[in-house]
């Protein structure tokens, strides 16, 4: 149960204070709390609603950095997706891709099976301790013909064949995040959202807390710990910089987003394409429905409601319909716009940086006990969170291991990801499901429930019927917004 008790978490000690609910502070809360450490997280709005909630929903193993020879992050990111795997399988699936070859480079058949083959022999223990409707196949290379079966629509003038292999994703990965937080608080944390961190306690040069806010009933919340993780994302370098100096390195903003596109799926594979001359995009079946990205762009504008331009969203379509000729898609197919920003390489660039960025104020002039970390993968974030909580308790000892707290079980089935079913469904039922979920996973707005609890707004094209039905089985009226950030876009 995730219960929302700024009260409590105010009335005793904590060893560690974590700011931001995205995944990686949800993932560092996680990891503290089952290594047995007093953690209490806090998030100015809810659980996971900025650039986590718009990610691809891929948890790619790392094929793409073989290409590079970067085996570091390789090895990473198969460990870490067989993490998810093993501990979330209700709520991933092995997700066949598909890339057309045309000869061109690197996209050659002979050149992409040694990669496939690479790719096997270095992901040999993929499917270690993962059930077996969740283990992922070995990759090849398809014939031309074979290619055209999976996937009618691929331009066919100069097709050579295919590179069919297998990654992970995750249908609902809001889901994945707040059964983290499940998790984490059964083995002892404190998850509070919408409170605001508005200032660090601070007594010679050592960190005492910080002062927060309680957006809710607008009460200040003190709240004690030897250690504070900044781990806002988009904001971290700017509450680094309120809480100590600014460091541009923390974080640069690039534009990141994703569309939900009213069309039917042209495979049941993710295609990997890309436009003539262009970037690589990813097209996967969800919800009957096609999901796009990623497309990237610089960005210079504000950390809160970061959005394309009408021209980027146009150029983004082009792309896609240069890629894949048959899909045909207008501004009238967007359902949905899932936009964030993820750190670059630099300022004005759209190259992505390829590390996370951790950062010991107290090493740098700053207040000992503060932290800062920025990461850059969906993926590895748990272990770059076990890497943060190490450097940040290197001086106390060391951290301790992993206590014996089991995952609880899933917080909801199968029927609560389809909002209609469970509308049209049992009444009582659903009224039941839907009210458990207010009071067991600190629900605040209607938002919360249809967005971030459920996946019901996602790709609902009646999004007013469902607000209405889901509002009216619930005992009291939930608010729509409480002055959050805007996340996605309906197209309509």
């Amino acid at each position: 149960m995730i219960r929302r008790d700024p009260e409590q978490a105010g009335s005793r000690p904590h060893d560690l204070i974590v700011i931001g609910a995205g995944i990686y502070g949800v993932a560092m809360t996680l990891e503290a709390a089952r290594r047995g450490l007093r953690v209490v997280l806090v998030e100015r709005d809810d659980f996971g609603g900025a650039t986590s909630w718009n990610s691809l929903r891929i948890l790619h193993g790392g094929l793409r950095y073989l290409q590079t020879l970067d085996l570091p992050r390789f090895f990473d990111s198969v460990v870490e997706r067989r993490w998810f795997c093993r501990h979330f399988p209700e709520l991933v699936a092995p997700l066949p891709c598909l890339m057309p070859l045309y000869g061109r480079g690197m996209k050659r058949p002979s050149v992409f099976n040694v990669a496939l083959k690479m790719n096997d022999a270095l992901s040999f223990r993929r499917n270690a301790g993962v059930a077996s409707d969740r283990r992922l196949p070995g990759g090849r290379v398809l014939s031309a013909q074979q290619t055209l079966d999976r996937y009618p629509a691929a331009p066919r003038d100069g097709l050579q064949g295919g590179g069919l292999w297998y990654d992970v994703v995750m249908p609902n990965p809001q889901r994945v995040l707040i059964e983290m937080l499940h998790w984490a608080c059964a083995a002892g944390a404190i998850a509070l959202n919408y409170v605001s961190a508005e200032a660090l306690r601070v007594e010679d040069g050592a960190v005492q807390g910080i002062e927060a806010l309680d957006r809710i009933s607008g009460q200040t919340v003190r709240l004690d710990a030897p250690v504070v993780y900044n781990c806002t994302g988009p904001w971290s370098r700017a509450l680094g910089g309120q809480f100590d100096r600014d460091l541009p390195s923390l974080f640069e903003p690039s534009l990141a987003f994703n569309i939900l596109l009213d069309r039917e799926p042209l495979s049941e594979a993710a295609l990997a394409v890309e436009p003539p001359g262009g970037p690589m995009y990813f097209m996967y079946p969800l919800q009957g429905r096609i999901f796009a990205g990623t497309s990237h762009w610089a960005w210079s504008g504000a950390a809160d409601r970061p959005q394309p331009t009408d021209e980027q969203l146009e150029t983004f379509l082009k792309d896609l319909n240069r890629a894949a000729p048959g899909l045909r898609v207008t501004r009238d197919h967007v359902l949905r716009i899932f936009a964030g920003l993820l750190p670059s390489r630099r300022p004005g660039s759209t190259e992505l940086a390829k590390r996370e960025v951790m950062h010991d104020h107290g090493r740098h002039g700053g207040p000992h006990g503060l932290f800062s970390l920025a990461g850059v993968k969906y993926t590895t974030a748990r272990r770059v969170a076990a890497d943060g909580l190490a450097m940040a308790w290197r001086k106390r000892g060391g951290l301790p291991g992993y206590g014996d707290t089991p995952r609880p079980g899933p917080s909801v089935d199968d029927l609560f990801h389809d909002a209609r079913r469970t509308l049209d469904g049992n009444a009582t039922e659903a009224t039941v499901a839907l009210r458990r979920l207010v009071q067991h996973e600190a629900v605040q707005t209607l938002d919360d429930l249809l967005l971030r609890r459920t996946d019901w707004l996602t790709a609902a094209i009646r999004s007013e019927s469902i607000v209405s039905d889901a509002g009216g089985l619930l005992e009291r009226p939930l608010p729509q917004d409480i002055s959050t950030p805007d996340i996605g876009r309906e197209g309509q």
